[in-house]
């Protein structure tokens, strides 16, 4: 008992060292994406004003262009009637050709000059760009590990002094445990950073707009813009209702997966889906109803996502001592050897109908839809109450 204790304590120590490290990574990556920030603001405002010494010099150019057209057409009519004119005028009217000829000159290379000043600068804006959203992916992923080390795995030094705990806590529990992470983390990265991301960048291109091509056109951009906002908002909106439903450990099984539902339809208005439940339902431990409802959320989540079907049909039949749930779409279908070691979302069901001592089974092919089929054995000592 005394060798188990050391150990502990010496996981503890690692951990702590670890957390503090991840903690301290963070901050390092928060500092960098603000250093560049700000290094972004400052060189978008210097690329403001490249642009309206650039203006300028268009301006001016074209103004020397035109004084130098007359002064040519001068040094003509002089060069013509030369003996009209005495030795100083022609003089002058050689060196005022000579003056602006050689202003322009400088003035066109000043133009060219802040030209390619503006293209580096728009380059290195682009570069910076993309530090700061790289620095915001780290900081997110290690947000999400940092939050996984500190909730999941807080308590995992007190549960291995009890024998009994050594056992739940198995390697494949803390797996399915960072599959979700991982899913939730890939989610935000693909969906409303992503999104966000390219906010910004437009948010870059109607300022553009409006400067060279004028209000209309920065107000078409605008209302584009407004549309991939609405998107990542309900993206956002998603996202957090696929966290776990606070309704589950309230109502139950049944009555949250009909609220999931009903606002999966809510939020996909060109699909329809069909619930049907029968048998007499029981009330289980909570981690036996969440891992139930994720089986039953990620296969609706396939369905939607990669089915491109136009209904959905989900039954769970309740017997004496078995659970049967079906989750059935009129869509593509897949060749389920071809990924069954390629999807995420099919690996951690398997997952999970293996923690739960289940069977799944899927039928699908190209063409024909795909049907899941989960038959859980319901143990007694989980079972809480009857409806």
């Amino acid at each position: 008992m005394t060798g188990d204790t050391v150990d502990i304590q010496s996981l503890d120590k690692i951990f702590n060292s670890m957390v503090r490290t991840m903690d301290q990574s963070k901050n390092d990556i928060f500092i960098i994406s603000e250093q560049s920030r700000e290094s972004f603001e400052s060189m978008k405002n210097e690329v403001d004003v490249v642009k309206g010494q650039i203006a300028r010099a268009i301006t001016e150019g074209d103004h020397l262009e035109e004084m130098t057209r007359h002064s040519r057409k001068r040094l003509a009519n002089v060069s013509k009637d030369f003996m009209n004119y005495s030795e100083t005028q022609v003089r002058e009217a050689y060196e005022v050709a000579n003056d602006l000829l050689v202003r322009l000159s400088v003035n066109r290379l000043e133009e060219k000059q802040l030209r390619e000043r503006r293209d580096d600068l728009d380059r290195r804006l682009a570069s910076l760009l993309d530090t700061i959203e790289r620095a915001d992916q780290l900081i997110n992923q290690v947000a999400v590990v940092m939050n996984y080390l500190t909730t999941d795995l807080k308590d995992v030094s007190e549960a291995l002094t009890n024998a009994k705990h050594k056992q739940d806590f198995s390697i494949r529990i803390i797996q399915a445990q960072e599959e979700e992470r991982k899913r939730l983390s890939r989610d935000i990265h693909d969906g409303p950073a992503q999104m966000l991301a390219n906010v910004l960048l437009r948010a870059g291109l109607i300022e553009k707009t409006y400067n060279e091509r004028g209000p209309e056109k920065a107000l078409t951009e605008l209302s584009e813009l407004k549309e991939t906002v609405k998107s990542a908002l309900l993206e956002v909106r998603r996202i957090i209702y696929d966290l776990r439903p606070m309704a589950l450990d309230d109502l139950g099984l049944i009555p949250t997966l009909k609220k999931y539902l009903s606002k999966i339809n809510e939020f996909e208005t060109d699909k329809e889906i069909q619930f049907r439940n029968s048998g007499l339902e029981q009330r289980f431990h909570t981690d036996f109803e969440v891992a139930i409802f994720r089986l039953v959320q990620e296969s609706v989540s396939n369905a939607l996502k990669h089915g491109n079907c136009k209904d959905i049909w989900v039954k769970i039949e309740w017997l004496h001592d078995i659970i049967n749930i079906m989750v059935k779409d009129n869509g593509k279908g897949f060749n389920p050897n071809e990924v069954r070691d390629k999807s995420f979302g099919l690996i951690g069901m398997r997952e999970r109908i293996d923690l739960l001592k289940g069977e799944m089974k899927i039928q699908s092919t190209p063409g024909n839809g795909t049907t899941i089929l989960f038959r859980i054995p319901l143990k007694d000592e989980k079972i809480i109450e009857s409806n």
